[in-house]
């Protein structure tokens, strides 16, 4: 075992996306939220002033949200892009915003085309697409170079990033991002059709709470809660197909269009944050109980990672499972500043 030092939504896909069961909040109750959201949450409350970027893709007219969160004094020292998951949208990076904002830094938020307060269009997402609406943000905002840190699929989009912008990203942080592993290689495909049937079915609000607790070691209703609020409202608006058909076309995206191959490619100074309850996978109701019980090895595909990545430093959180920013804000956010400064603060996983 490798020793370290001391410091360190919401797009469901239901049986698509699977996850390790650690938390068992009580599903038998809790508020009904019978208040139907927008598609683009319009209503509901983000921490920071929420601009939009106008973009026209494919020949349709969508904007791009985002917060644009300067240093809590003083000139930027930095610009840090926080890109998040696939079943979240940007709202959740506040404290990790905050604190980056109190320690000298610019913080940029999107919410990715497809998912938060952005438009939902009915177009072919890609990883390369999302990073260049990315970079173009930037550019609007005038920003050359960043460091950008990506959660869950974010992580992904975040090793596009690094990959097609290697000359502007100054450091490169994965906190437990999907994609560590080629789901192809188990997973069976399927037609948007399917996926898009089975976003529609997910309505419940205790199959929803349900699913959410199992990205978490303990349960905070605080915390998480809000989570289960806004997927249940979205899914009583009117947009509500609208919002599935994006989630199932961007689950496709996931699927056919793995970053793992190319991680010897990345030349930015790389931090690998990994949760190790983290149990995260593709395809659970789709392959064989024994097929499924090779994926999702959080703490090897963590090593694997950091082995395949050039100097990459690597974090293990032992109380953590897929969302260390919000389980774990201390241990997560040491970490974060301590590599953003300079400083070691994981290990080199020998070859």
């Amino acid at each position: 075992m490798i020793s370290l030092k001391p410091f360190l939504i919401l797009t469901l896909i239901g049986s698509l996306c699977s996850l390790s069961v650690q938390a068992q909040p009580n599903l038998q109750g809790g508020p009904d939220y019978d208040k139907p959201l927008g598609s683009a949450m319009e209503e509901y409350p983000y921490p920071f002033p929420v601009e939009f970027l106008p973009l026209n893709i494919e020949g349709e007219d969508v904007r791009m949200a985002y917060m644009d969160v300067k240093p809590a004094s003083g000139e930027a020292t930095q610009t840090i892009v926080l890109l998040h998951g696939k079943n979240f949208y940007g709202s959740y990076w506040e404290n990790t915003a905050k604190v980056l904002s109190e320690a000298g830094y610019r913080v940029v938020i999107p919410d990715q085309i497809g998912f938060g307060k952005s438009s939902k269009p009915d177009i072919d997402y890609g990883f390369d697409l999302l990073a260049t609406n990315t970079v173009t943000l930037l550019n609007t905002l005038g920003v050359e170079d960043f460091a950008v840190v990506g959660h869950s699929m974010g992580g992904m989009l975040a090793a596009r990033v690094a990959l097609n912008y290697k000359e502007r990203v100054t450091k490169l942080v994965f906190e437990n991002p999907i994609g560590l592993e080629d789901y192809r290689f188990n997973v069976p495909p399927l037609p948007t059709e399917q996926v898009y049937q089975s976003e529609l079915k997910n309505t419940d609000t205790r199959k929803i709470r349900s699913f959410i607790s199992n990205y978490v070691v303990e349960w905070k209703p605080e915390v998480f809660e809000p989570f289960v609020e806004v997927r249940k409202r979205v899914t009583l608006g009117g947009e509500y197909p609208r919002w599935a058909k994006a989630a199932a076309l961007t689950y496709q995206m996931v699927y056919r269009q793995p970053v793992v191959h190319e991680f010897p490619n990345i030349k930015a100074p790389t931090l690998v944050v990994i949760g190790q309850k983290d149990r995260t996978t593709l395809g659970r109701g789709f392959v064989a109980p024994e097929v499924i019980a090779t994926m999702g090895n959080y703490p090897e595909l963590g090593k694997k990672t950091a082995r395949a990545i050039p100097d990459a430093q690597l974090v293990e959180i032992e109380n953590a499972d897929h969302i260390p920013h919000l389980e774990v804000p201390e241990e997560f956010h040491e970490a974060l500043l301590e590599f953003l400064g300079g400083g070691e603060v994981g290990v080199q996983v020998a070859e």
